[in-house]
């Protein structure tokens, strides 16, 4: 090394680098009458691309006027770069994805607030529907790993019916970190297992005063051996047969509802 050179940097600074580069220039395409208007009238979203048919554009009304210059589309020929089958209703936007922060700026537990965490929960219309049911139950947020999560898409975007434009969804590094992080600040974390001892209504009441994470697993697997390590308690939602279970977006309607809307 010449006494002029710079020393090279290790290789997972320089990842570190590619991949906030990556995400500053990412973008995400919302289709659908409902998320494409909750989208535009949302000043915490970057607006870059706007196609609707000219039915879409008289529906949206003037949430036009809050995003680019609209490109009307003939709806048989709609040029949208979306994935075959999506139902765009002649409306699609191309956007920046939203930045909700960090945890700690959701982790305030004064109130008894609720958060829903997610652990391997993959598929968007899952994930979209617990935004919907999060955002009208009072969570405080959804949190979920970076990866085996599902990301900000159209097809999540259109299920949660524009709460993906209101109800923060956050995504960390390490699930199981956040965790340790939210109880060191006051937080009780409640897993939910079809086979747990203790009842959703019974774990409900003995918490009803304190800042509860309702920690969710992906259908099939549950929850993750660290996850489930990490939860204070465990609680399961009671089934009126001996047979039934609920998938992972229904369970955490029922589970929010048991714990009452957050502060």
């Amino acid at each position: 090394m010449t006494p002029m050179s710079k020393p090279r940097k290790p290789d997972w600074v320089i990842e570190k680098e590619r991949a906030r580069r990556e995400a500053k220039d990412a973008t995400v395409w919302l289709f659908g009458l409902h998320a494409v208007r909750d989208a535009l009238l949302n000043p915490r979203r970057e607006a870059l691309r706007l196609v609707v048919t000219r039915n879409a554009a008289d529906r949206l009304g003037d949430a036009l006027a809050e995003g680019p210059e609209p490109e009307i589309a003939d709806a048989r020929r709609f040029p949208a770069p979306l994935d075959p089958g999506s139902v765009h209703q002649g409306a699609a936007l191309e956007a920046r994805p939203l930045d909700w922060g960090k945890l700690s700026d959701h982790s305030d537990p004064s109130g008894a607030p609720r958060l829903v965490l997610l652990d391997r929960v993959t598929d968007p219309h899952n994930v979209g529907a617990i935004l919907r049911s999060a955002e009208v139950l009072g969570a405080r947020a959804v949190i979920a790993p970076h990866r085996h999560s599902a990301p900000e898409t159209g097809a999540l975007a259109k299920t949660a019916s524009g709460a993906l434009e209101r109800q923060p969804y956050l995504r960390v590094p390490n699930l199981g970190d956040a965790m340790l992080q939210l109880q060191q600040a006051g937080w009780t974390c409640v897993g939910l297992d079809g086979e747990a001892d203790a009842a959703l209504g019974a774990a409900a009441r003995d918490l009803a005063d304190r800042p509860v994470a309702l920690v969710m697993g992906a259908e099939g697997p549950g929850l993750r051996a660290r996850t489930r390590e990490l939860c204070d308690r465990m609680a399961r939602v009671e089934a009126a047969g001996a047979f039934g279970s609920l998938n992972v977006s229904n369970a955490a309607a029922v589970a929010l509802y048991a714990f009452g809307a957050g502060a």
